[in-house]
């Protein structure tokens, strides 16, 4: 999932203030050679979220403790307003996911090096579940973006997607977000997944900014 640093002014009537935000996507893993998560991350960085906005990437492995380990560096050093976290959901056909919650437990299925967490446990004494600051009910119902549905959900998957947006959510008091993006396709291409992203990350950053007043 690519990590995006980013000093801002406010458009509209949103005044000026100094933000960090950080967008990751995540490396291949099972039969997916190409993942489209990265791909859409790397469009993304082309198209930018405006001139004010210094955006930066950064691709994470398909390994819990990796993963985590760069999760909390991230959170520790940089203090980011948001961090946007973007994977693949296998299963989806021209759907985006907007993620609400990260679970704390139920992660077994052993990841890229062939592990998972000890107990399938996330954050010892976390809680069982932490929810977004940001509204996912509420994006999905004031955007849409083209050629690609866009739904809500409550589940992340219980893999390094979900382990990965629970630790970000644990250690950033709330203030991170995950979106699944579909396999890459004839008809879901990088370009339109890039495309998608930076109109919902938009979005995403002014209940930010609203949140801030």
């Amino acid at each position: 999932m690519g990590r995006t640093r980013l000093a801002c002014s406010k458009n509209l009537q949103l005044k000026r203030m100094e933000v960090q935000e950080r967008a990751r996507g995540f490396g291949p893993f099972r039969q997916y050679l190409v993942n489209s998560s990265w791909e859409a991350v790397k469009e993304l960085s082309k198209r930018g979220l405006g001139k004010n906005i210094d955006l930066r990437i950064m691709q994470l492995p398909v390994v819990y403790q990796k993963a985590k380990e760069q999760i909390v560096r991230i959170w520790t050093t940089l203090h980011p307003i948001l961090t946007v976290h973007v994977g693949l959901a296998s299963s989806a056909k021209a759907i985006i996911i907007l993620e609400q919650c990260g679970k704390n437990k139920g992660y077994e299925e052993m990841d890229a090096c062939g592990f998972h967490p000890e107990g399938g446990c996330c954050m010892l004494n976390g809680p069982e579940k932490i929810e977004s600051t940001i509204n996912m009910k509420t994006i999905w119902k004031n955007i849409s973006v083209e050629g690609i549905d866009m739904i809500f959900s409550r589940d992340a998957g219980r893999y390094i997607c979900d382990y990965t947006y629970y630790t970000s959510l644990y250690y950033g008091s709330g203030r991170a977000a995950f979106i699944h993006v579909p396999p890459l396709s004839k008809s879901v291409t990088a370009d339109s997944l890039g495309k998608a992203l930076q109109t919902i990350i938009l979005e995403m950053l002014k209940q930010c900014w609203e949140q801030r007043e």
